[in-house]
């Protein structure tokens, strides 16, 4: 079942959504098992919203925000958006849902093609979405440019020659180009320097509020998380760990993995401290996942339970979800 929220109508729910990449070998390059990078995800998001995706590296959430656009596909589980599932669109149908939802990439200049203006690289989206004139097409991408703090001039620019906040701000303008109702941030800000992420976020937030947007915002640190997203949804091992609004996630945190996460926050005041909880040992092998919980092997409070019984994701306190048995017992106490 999804994460139920308040509204009737989210903008897009997951259910028990799962990703597997096969491992093939021999001669025959039959498969011999499976990569496990997302593990039966439910989650709804409502419109307007912003919601983070956080964990360690390899923990499945950027595999989770391309298997949601289609950039890969479904292993097992459906994804709804206004309702309607995704898998089940015919190629007419899927061509105008591609408009909806569109991606910020980690890194803007892989996703430029570095021979082509970017101009020119705006200007194809039209080509391909619409039906505008060549000047109606040259008028729209001078204002998308403007629009993301750019100047009409740098359209006839190679990617090559901007910098990589300005590179980021086209990724952020050829995302918006077809007014789009959802967008995954997928590590958007994380390759720019402090004082640059601060502007991109703010111009991401004045785009949201101006287009009535809906980010799924993917992120490995936390500190840009809290001022960014009205909800958080930590994974490990592509398994969901904890769901929470910020403020209720940053003030009391209640899976275990999410306090070692936050305890790894720097304090912003020198002489501030805060008790860093070190986890032992490695991420466990996505291809051969430890029985029970998956965060057993590395959790300081793992019982015989954690290691036999996988806990069930489930809501502890009003719109707080966690997946811990020793969580669940505490409350129940």
């Amino acid at each position: 079942m999804a994460v139920k929220t308040k509204s009737p109508q989210p903008l897009l729910t997951l259910d028990g959504v799962k990703k597997y990449y096969p491992i093939k070998g021999g001669i025959l390059k039959r498969t011999q098992g499976y990569v496990k990078a997302v593990e039966h995800v439910s989650l709804e998001v409502q419109k307007g919203e912003s919601i983070g995706i956080v964990g360690e590296s390899g923990c499945g959430k950027s595999t989770l925000g391309r298997t949601i656009l289609g950039l890969e596909g479904i292993t097992e589980g459906k994804v709804f958006y206004e309702g309607k599932e995704i898998q089940s669109l015919s190629d007419r149908q899927r061509k105008a849902f591609k408009k909806e939802m569109q991606m910020i990439f980690q890194d803007p200049y892989a996703s430029l093609n570095p021979r082509q203006r970017v101009g020119d690289a705006l200007e194809e989206v039209f080509i391909i979405h619409t039906k505008l004139t060549k000047q109606e097409r040259q008028e729209r991408v001078f204002s998308l440019l403007e629009e993301v703090g750019l100047k009409r001039e740098h359209a006839v620019r190679y990617p090559h020659e901007f910098s990589g906040g300005q590179r980021q701000r086209i990724g952020i303008a050829r995302a918006i180009a077809l007014n789009p109702s959802f967008i995954v941030c997928d590590e958007a800000v994380s390759a720019l320097d402090v004082s640059v992420q601060a502007q991109v976020m703010k111009l991401l937030k004045d785009i949201q509020k101006k287009h009535d947007l809906t980010y799924l915002f993917i992120a490995h640190d936390l500190g840009v998380v809290k001022h960014f997203c009205d909800r958080v949804l930590v994974m490990y091992l592509g398994h969901t760990a904890e769901l929470a609004t910020s403020q209720d996630l940053y003030k009391e945190p209640l899976h275990p993995y999410t306090k070692a996460l936050l305890s790894a926050i720097p304090r912003p005041r020198p002489g501030q401290k805060r008790e860093r909880i070190r986890l032992e040992g490695d991420i466990p092998n996505p291809a051969d996942p430890p029985t029970g919980c998956p965060f057993h092997t590395r959790c300081p409070i793992a019982t015989e339970q954690c290691r036999q019984e996988k806990p069930v994701f489930r809501e502890a306190r009003p719109g707080h979800f966690v997946a811990c048995h020793e969580v669940e017992e505490s409350l129940t106490l």
